[in-house]
Formats: C-alpha cells, structure tokens, sequence
C-alpha cells in the first residue's frame, strides 16, 4: 500500500476577484518508507500542500490519502497517525523542554516512556537542557525539540514543513542524519526544502514552482536527464561576464551559480566556441566544465 497518494489536487486563495492558485493538480505517490522530497522556492505552494495532507485545509479539487484514509472524510483517525512539523516553531515558549514534550505526549495518549527509543538519539541532544524553556533555546535546539515532539506518538507517515530554514550549516546536517536513521524504523517522510542540495539526500523528489509539479524522479534521475553540458565561468568582473554570456547564441542558458556563472551549452561542442568568444573581452576568465545538479535541472524545467 501506497503511504501517501495524491490526485489531482488544487488550492486556491481570496474572492472572486483577487484569486491566488497555491496548488495546480498536483499528483504523486509515495512508498511506504520512503523518503520524499517537495522541492521548490519559497512561495511554490509547499506548506499548503502539507496542511492538506495533515488535514489542516481543503482543498478545491482533487483528492488524497495518507496511509488509505481520505484526507477529508478520515481526518480524525489520519491526525492520530500522522506527525508534523510546521516550517515556524510551533511549540509553546513557556514551557520547558520537558513540559512541552510531556504535553504532546499526553494529546496523543501516550507516554515519553512508552516511546522513548524512537526519539532517544534526537532527544538525548537536548534533554541536558530540559528545564530551559524552549523559547530560550536555539534554533538547531528548537528543531529538535519539535521533531522529538512530533514522533513522540511514534506516527506511521511523517510530514517536515521547511525543517532546516534558518538553522546554521551543522544543525543541517545533523538533522538529516537523523532522518536517515528514522527510515530504519520503516517511517515514511515527507520533507518540504527551498535548498537544492537537500534533493539528492531524498529517496525521490518532487520540484515544485509555482504550484505546479515539474519533475518527479529519484534524484540520479532528475539529474540524467538534463541532458546538456554546462560550463562553469568566473572572472573578475562577474556582473559583466554573465551579461556577455547572456548575449552570446552559443549558450541556453547563463545564471549565476555560487563563485561561478553556469553556462549552459546549446551544443555539446560549443565549449571552445565559448572560450574564443570569451577571449576577445576585456577581462581574464576561468572556464571548466561541470557536472549538472538538481538546481541546473531546476533552473531548466521552469523555463520550459
């Protein structure tokens, strides 16, 4: 059985007059166990499609089920079963640690005891400080207590709005480390990320523009078929470079990428014809080859 099934849904939002389309029949499914990336920017109808899902709003058309049951007509017995953790930290700031893990233990029926060993290697990381309030800790802090409180009533299907936004390059890492460990325990995931290089950490993704779905693939997939070599460039006058790379009919495409601008070749043997071209400015370029990633698959989809 399919842990999450979506067909065809769309949400929109305002009157008649001004109306907002957050999701544009979406459709996807996902294996139990797996774990499952929704890629986009901020703004692509992500954390709509999640409260959906947890069955925290309708959509307009369309339907979904998670773990079997309909979103709408079994949404009593899918919030048993499901966790979630919004993109903004949701717990309650005047609580400690403990009384916040305490108190969503005690909604769901359950004990920290009863379910200790699925949260220990999360919440050992913190417990040191469990008389702090959480409006006090930090922000890697703050998103560990909110996962340790959103599995706490061990959920089948689990649903992260966002969980690594403004958290530092450490607390990222951790964090989907220990994600990887919660698939042992045969829980599917379902994670929302603007960041790209979050994607190949994903069993399958999902890239997302404006509600829209534009490719759904594993990751290796997504990237085989991009289909088109790259060139990574950089000078010493950046703004000018890409101008001159935007100019030129050799190129496909020309954005900027970290310390380099990626040039997206329209022909496989047009690299030395880019490099001729870019000897006759003014300025000293460095010019390699690069392999494609998500976001150069990303970057390619919404232009189609």
């Amino acid at each position: 059985m399919k842990s999450v099934v979506v067909n065809n849904i769309s949400k929109r939002y305002g009157s008649k007059k001004v109306v907002t389309t957050a999701l544009q029949g979406i459709s996807f499914e996902v294996d139990k166990g797996e774990l499952f990336g929704i890629i986009g920017p901020d703004g692509a109808g992500k954390t709509s499609l999640f409260r959906i899902l947890t069955t925290l709003l309708l959509a307009e058309e369309g339907t979904a089920t998670v773990d079997g049951l309909d979103v709408v007509k079994d949404y009593k017995a899918i919030r048993q079963r499901v966790g979630y953790m919004p993109g903004r930290f949701s717990l309650y700031q005047d609580l400690t640690v403990k009384e916040n893990l305490d108190f969503f233990a005690t909604i769901f029926n359950t004990s920290v005891e009863e379910n200790y060993d699925l949260i220990k290697d999360i919440y050992s990381q913190i417990e040191p400080f469990k008389d702090r309030k959480a409006g006090k800790l930090s922000g890697g802090m703050k998103q560990k207590l909110a996962l340790s409180c959103a599995l706490i009533h061990r959920p089948s299907v689990l649903f992260l709005d966002e969980p690594t936004t403004g958290v530092d390059a450490v607390s990222r890492k951790e964090f989907w480390e220990m994600l990887r460990k919660l698939k042992e325990q045969e829980i599917t995931i379902l994670v929302s990320t603007p960041y790209m290089d979050e994607a190949s950490l994903c069993d399958k993704v999902a890239l997302i523009q404006s509600g829209k779905i534009l490719s759904i693939d594993t990751p290796e997939g997504v990237v085989k078929s991009f289909g088109k070599k790259i060139m990574a460039v950089k000078s010493s006058n950046m703004l000018h470079l890409l101008a001159d790379l935007k100019r030129t009919e050799l190129l496909e495409d020309a954005y900027p990428f970290g310390e380099y601008h990626h040039a997206v070749l329209k022909n496989e043997s047009s690299g030395q014809e880019l490099k001729n071209y870019l000897q006759q400015k003014e300025y000293p370029f460095e010019i390699k080859e690069t392999e494609p990633n998500i976001e150069d698959c990303f970057m390619a989809l919404m232009k189609n």
